[in-house]
């Protein structure tokens, strides 16, 4: 106990003022993304971010683009109705963009919701069945026998059944200049899956893509959860149902050998897709070689300062837009800051992440690794230098000649990479050698859990690049559900009706075919 106490002591915010200001200049990778994080956001979940992705798009003929994508609202079980889970109209939801180096927002896509109750005598969101259901001819009166009763299967935005239809605006901010981007009508939220007898859901998704002015494209709704991770056995105190050393073969495979404890959940998704050129400073495509063209990343979610309930009234918001959540790299929140900061980290800006350094400087997820394991899993000493690249621009991801900017928490993407094709993504990113993958961006194939566990480790420094540190995994390797190989990517919504949670121990562990899951 002693030495605990005199662990977390050590990383007292006081001791921020007696170190170089070189050494702060850094902070760690995390093994999985942001679910349920923080005090304030595990209370008020629809403003938890979940995940950050931002990469250059894959899609053929688009290559030129780049994807943002934001998830919000973690773990939703697909068939909770009757209200299910919207977006919610009193949040601001933005993905910002720095393109000059100083961790402060250039570039910053808003999205607002409005919310439209269309059947509101009815009990549930959604409903409809086929061509529709009459009342038999033993209705009882006043319904004579004939009358629609259930309206037709809902397939678009127009469908009487879509008791709940969503809306949103869009405004790109560029240089502090609000436009306001249109797509020459109504842009509409993808609502959740309630099942195939009330909704065609393929249907309505293909009908949430919309192109928007300046060639941007966008994407607000309901999808599957595109994360992937044994998370309660990891929150076991790294009591994972896969032994963490894989072998060489289990490490090269896309195959799950450990169940992914997010398998069946579904998440509210933003996604917006820019042409490069809108994105960096010189405003166009600029070589992977030159410093303009790394760029950083990330999301926040922010509410009015006041809010108040006047049940069964409407609520009334006020004041200034008040940051709830924010994210850039996967997990630095949750598993680097110490639970009395989180909100702050939370509410914060990335510039001014210096501030939270005591935290970085020796991280404490990886002394729990090299002491969970007996020290078979060496670490580098104090202060971790090697974890530079993740919170400046610096080589590898950065040109070399980049400013390297405030320490900061966002995802760091050079634009000027090619995109790996498809086929041939690597789910290790840059530790795999795929030069287009996470920490450079984050693309949903991205095994962030992964690739974070080793970095914590020491895999930068190549002195640690060595087993079993290179080899840690949790066992599972791939998403539950395939992504979908265009825009908005991710894998569509599971059904309320017949989705599927992947437990330890039961048949189907990777995507509901194969082995059995390690109990």
């Amino acid at each position: 106990m002693r030495r605990f106490m005199s662990l977390f002591h050590r990383r007292s915010i006081h001791s921020i003022l007696a170190v170089p200001l070189s050494v702060l200049m850094m902070a760690p990778p995390l093994p999985a993304a942001n679910h349920r994080e923080a005090p304030i956001t595990a209370l008020d979940h629809k403003a938890d971010i979940t995940d950050v992705y931002a990469f250059r798009s894959y899609e053929p003929g688009r290559t030129n683009n780049i994807v943002l994508i934001m998830g919000v609202d973690p773990l939703l079980e697909p068939g909770n109705g009757p209200n299910y889970f919207p977006f919610d109209d009193e949040i601001l939801y933005e993905l910002k963009v720095d393109n000059n180096h100083d961790a402060v927002e250039d570039v910053v896509f808003q999205f607002r919701f409005r919310t439209e109750l269309r059947l509101p005598g009815v009990f549930t969101s959604f409903v409809g069945a086929g061509a529709g259901i009459v009342s038999p001819t033993n209705s009882p009166a006043p319904v004579p026998p004939g009358t629609p009763i259930v309206p037709p299967q809902i397939n678009s935005f127009s469908s009487p059944g879509l008791g709940l239809r969503q809306s949103y605006s869009v405004t790109m901010v560029k240089n502090g200049i609000p436009i306001v981007l249109t797509a020459g009508g109504p842009t509409f939220a993808l609502p959740a899956n309630a099942g195939p007898r009330t909704m065609d859901h393929a249907a309505l998704r293909s009908a949430s893509v919309y192109t928007m002015t300046n060639g941007v494209r966008t994407f607000a709704g309901n999808t599957d959860d595109g994360f992937w991770i044994d998370l309660g056995g990891a929150f076991d105190t790294l009591n994972t149902h896969k032994f963490p050393v894989l072998s060489p073969a289990e490490d090269a495979s896309l195959t799950n050998y450990a169940a992914d404890f997010v398998s069946g959940y579904s998440v509210n998704s933003i996604a917006v897709e820019v042409p490069i050129s809108m994105l960096t400073r010189t405003g166009a495509i600029e070589p992977a070689t030159s410093p303009a063209a790394t760029i950083g990343v990330w999301a926040s979610t922010s509410r009015p300062r006041v809010t108040v309930r006047r049940a069964p009234l409407s609520q009334q918001s006020s004041g200034n837009w008040q940051q709830v959540q924010r994210m850039g790299n996967p997990l630095i929140n949750e598993l680097i800051i110490g639970t009395g900061f989180k909100d702050r980290f939370s509410m914060d800006q990335p510039k001014n992440d210096g501030q939270f350094a005591s935290f970085f400087l020796d991280p404490l997820l990886a002394r729990v690794i090299n002491a969970a394991f007996g020290g078979a899993v060496a670490i580098p000493p104090a202060p971790r230098t090697d974890l530079l690249p993740l919170v400046v621009y610096t080589p590898p991801i950065a040109a070399t000649g980049t400013p390297t900017g405030p320490v900061a928490d966002m995802l760091r993407l050079n634009t000027g990479v090619a995109p790996t094709p498809e086929a041939s993504i690597n789910r290790l990113g840059l530790l795999g050698g795929d030069g287009a993958g996470f920490p450079n961006g984050r693309r949903l194939q991205d095994d962030v859990t992964d690739i974070a566990l080793r970095a914590v480790v020491g895999v930068l420094n190549p002195a640690f690049n060595v087993a079993p540190n290179n080899r840690l995994g949790d066992g599972v390797n791939v998403n539950d559900a395939p992504y979908a190989g265009a825009f908005p990517f991710l894998a569509p919504s599971p059904s309320g009706r017949d989705r599927r949670h992947i437990d330890p121990g039961e048949p189907g562990c990777t995507g509901g075919v194969g082995a059995a899951c390690l109990p």
